[in-house]
């Protein structure tokens, strides 16, 4: 699977951005897909994921209610909906492919075995 994510830019505190990524390959559909972020400095992190049915669906605390992943395995496509968004939502944003089977795995970016080349995401004041 290969993946590119695009839809990053600049937008305002409080505004929205709407993240995608393109997969490529036959197999999208048996892998869950996630979002994961690494500001400066930081370690990668997690944001959300969505199981390969799309059934079920995964955030970190910091993003619940703002944003929203959903997937479309027609056009083998995973999307990041981001509102509200904070200057703590800066950083570069990566989509990752999982092709594992443990829901609680999803969280962890050791569990991903394809990774795009990541968009940055700048929140300003």
């Amino acid at each position: 699977v290969q993946l590119q994510a695009f839809g990053g830019g600049l937008v305002q505190a409080g505004g929205s951005l709407r993240l995608s990524c393109k997969a490529s390959g036959r197999s999208f559909t048996r892998h869950s897909m996630g979002w994961f972020r690494q500001a400066p400095g930081k370690e990668r992190e997690f944001v959300a994921a969505i199981t390969a049915s799309g059934a079920s669906t995964l955030y970190t605390n910091s993003v619940k209610g703002r944003f929203t992943i959903s997937r479309d395995n027609a056009k083998n496509t995973v999307d990041l909906q981001m509102s509200s968004l904070e200057r703590e939502d800066t950083a570069v944003y990566y989509c990752a492919a999982n092709g594992g089977i443990i829901y609680s795995s999803l969280a962890i970016p050791s569990s991903y075995d394809y990774w795009g080349q990541g968009t940055q995401v700048t929140v300003s004041s």
